[in-house]
């Protein structure tokens, strides 16, 4: 897909999440809260370890913070290999399945600045569908407009989806379309493993997952992830 193209989409899905939420009747949205004398930030700590055997191996780290509304996120070798970027969005949200609802969507469209080796700016959007806590389809996607040449601008785009048949345990396929690293195909597509342990009497969790990328064909890399949330 052609790189304006991409953006086209990008924009297209910002527009559209903004126009359904203006248009949302009172009480079929709500800005995602949780309460404010109980946890007033969440936090959540990601480092995916990337095993690249024909390439550089590098550690992926990614912090976000969200407080009702806001969304603030800082990432570091996500978008190229030595570049951070910072983010700021807007948490929304449809249902709870926490709290009993079956079903769950989340959107924070958001804003980042690029800098490293890569400087740039980059509007994005994180996108979840839950159901029951049982499945769960995800995407996470950027555009970043290369700030000192435009033969920089890509699209940057991770879809995942899991199962969950127990609440410790889930797998999932995974796909994802980067310039981090070199990559034989295109749009890079495989499997997930994975196990969490939710703390007793606590919000806070742990989780590790594997991804496997390129199964079966030259050029698999495996991604090592740790995540905890709190």
């Amino acid at each position: 897909m052609k790189a304006t193209q991409q953006l086209a989409m990008l924009t297209v899905l910002v527009v559209m999440s903004g126009q359904a939420l203006a248009q949302a009747t009172p009480g079929s949205a709500s800005v995602k809260t949780s309460p404010a004398e109980a946890q007033p930030w969440e936090y959540n700590l990601t480092v995916d370890g990337y095993i690249i055997p024909d390439g550089t191996s590098y550690v992926n780290p990614v912090l976000t913070a969200d407080h009702n509304w806001l969304h603030l996120e800082a990432r570091y070798n996500y978008e190229n290999l030595r570049t951070g970027s910072l983010w700021a969005g807007y948490n929304f949200s449809w249902g709870d399945v926490d709290s009993g609802d079956a079903w769950e969507f989340d959107i924070t469209p958001m804003v980042g600045g690029v800098f490293g080796r890569t400087n740039g700016i980059a509007p994005g959007l994180e996108v979840s569908l839950n159901y029951r806590k049982k499945i769960e389809l995800s995407l996470t996607n950027e555009y970043v407009f290369d700030t000192d040449s435009k033969s920089g601008n890509f699209y940057y785009a991770w879809p995942q989806l899991t199962y969950s048949p127990v609440e410790w345990f889930h797998v999932g396929a995974v796909a994802q379309h980067t310039v981090a690293y070199h990559s034989p195909v295109n749009i890079q597509r495989g499997f997930l493993v994975g196990f969490s342990r939710r703390m007793r009497d606590s919000h806070k969790k742990w989780e590790f997952t594997t991804y496997v990328f390129n199964p079966g064909i030259s050029g698999t890399n495996i991604v090592l992830e740790a995540g905890f949330s709190f």
